[in-house]
């Protein structure tokens, strides 16, 4: 197996992220299975409910843009520590709200650390892990939302049938609060990548900048144009399915598993079959054609859905391929962004790209909802997803393959014309 072929401080760094993301999706999943009690107990409107997730999310994306430009400027490993005591804080603060309008500003608040734990994360440990191995890495970390939500949902089961509902979700929010004991572990046992502290070194002889503008500058503009672009169709199809999808299945089709946790279970079992299956494949065919593969594939299946007749029993047959699908094409994206900019801009370039996509694909929701007015919802969520994931397969197309880039020699980004990059990739460290 590649792992026994890390290094102890590889190993180390890894857990650390694995657990980082992990944690980051039990604190964002666990409110989607508390909006029937706040509906319940505050009499929360589902507009509110809507208004409260999104708010994360917009908040999630400035959060993942400042962490960037943050890490390059103070350390990779610094900034990680200040996301995880962020998002764990206001998680726990959560628990003491009394209302819509104070949980939507705790809830925008933990955001924040959200957004920036990932962003962080994932360059930390991209540039941790030699390159041969560094698509299973990163793709493995992103298995950890899987992990995370999996715990969420046993977690919300346990509390809910020990304490009653009234006093369950707080008890689950201060839960949230044990993470930031996992700042030690990161204090103790990670040290930032060698590859930025030269970069660092050199910046401080030159005097030159790495202001996060440079991403904008002639010859990286284009990257971060089409990477922008790539981000936007994943997440743009993402949301788009995981949010009107279950809407459209049980409202138009009649569909009651989707109430079933066993549902939940496939579908989650799928995600991390998915999340480690494209960590595996974009390092052997390429990030691109990862890319590709899987956004073609999670079209079909949703065309599949909002267009064949779909039983209880094929729903629960195909929430495995849909969770696979839809989670597994992130897999590769930490280690492609970290490949695509080089160290001194590393961190702002990912982070704006990738949450410039979170942003824009937040808005694709609400375009269905709009578009379900004039034409049937199956049919807008087919037209959206579909043209998401034609955005990625674009983006791919004009974008450079970086499979086993160096970033030990990275002082420009890899082909900023975007020109086939085969001649750039260099041997790996």
């Amino acid at each position: 197996m590649w792992l026994k072929e890390t290094n102890r401080e590889e190993r180390r760094t890894l857990f650390a992220a694995f657990v980082g993301y992990g944690v980051d999706a039990f604190d964002y999943m666990i409110y989607t299975f508390m909006i029937p009690t706040f509906i319940l107990v505050w009499g929360m409107t589902k507009a509110e409910a809507g208004y409260i997730a999104t708010g994360a999310l917009i908040s999630s994306a400035i959060g993942g843009w400042l962490a960037g430009i943050l890490a390059d400027k103070y350390g990779r490993v610094r900034i990680l520590q200040l996301t995880v005591l962020w998002f764990s804080l206001f998680t726990f603060l959560s628990g003491f709200t009394q209302s819509p309008d104070q949980l939507f500003i705790t809830r925008m608040l933990q955001g924040l650390g959200f957004g920036g734990e990932w962003s962080v994360g994932s360059v930390l440990i991209a540039e941790m892990i030699r390159a041969r191995h560094r698509g299973k890495a990163v793709g493995l970390v992103q298995s950890s939302w899987a992990v995370g939500w999996g715990i969420s949902a046993i977690a919300f089961w346990a509390v809910y049938a020990l304490i009653d509902q009234q006093h369950a979700w707080r008890v689950l929010f201060w839960l949230g609060a044990l993470p930031a004991l996992f700042i030690l572990y990161i204090r103790r046992n990670i040290s930032e990548p060698e590859v930025y502290r030269e970069t660092k070194a050199k910046l401080a002889r030159t005097g030159e900048s790495n202001s996060f503008t440079l991403i904008f500058k002639p010859g990286v503009l284009g990257v971060t144009l089409m990477a922008s672009l790539l981000a936007t169709g994943m997440q743009g199809a993402y949301y788009s399915v995981t949010t009107w999808l279950p809407t459209y299945l049980k409202m138009e089709r009649h569909l009651s598993v989707l109430n079933t946790s066993g549902y939940l279970m496939v579908l989650i079992a799928g995600s991390f079959a998915g999340y480690l299956t494209s960590a595996w494949l974009s390092d052997q065919l390429g990030r691109k054609r990862c890319f590709m593969l899987f956004a073609v594939s999670a079209a079909v299946l949703v065309t599949c859905y909002t267009q064949l007749p779909i039983t209880d029993g094929a729903m629960m047959v195909l929430g495995f391929p849909l969770g696979f699908f839809l989670s597994g094409i992130f897999s590769g994206m930490g280690a492609y962004l970290t490949e695509l900019f080089p160290s001194h801009i590393r961190g702002s370039g990912q982070g704006f790209c990738y949450n410039f996509g979170r942003a824009v694909g937040a808005v694709f929701p609400a375009m269905i909802g709009h578009m379900s007015t004039s034409m049937p919802l199956g049919t807008a969520i087919g037209y959206l997803a579909a043209g998401a994931y034609t955005l990625v397969v674009i983006a791919c197309l004009l974008l450079p393959e970086t499979q086993g880039r160096d970033l030990t020699n990275d002082s420009e980004p890899s082909n900023p014309q975007l020109a086939p990059a085969g001649a750039t990739q260099a041997a790996e460290h």
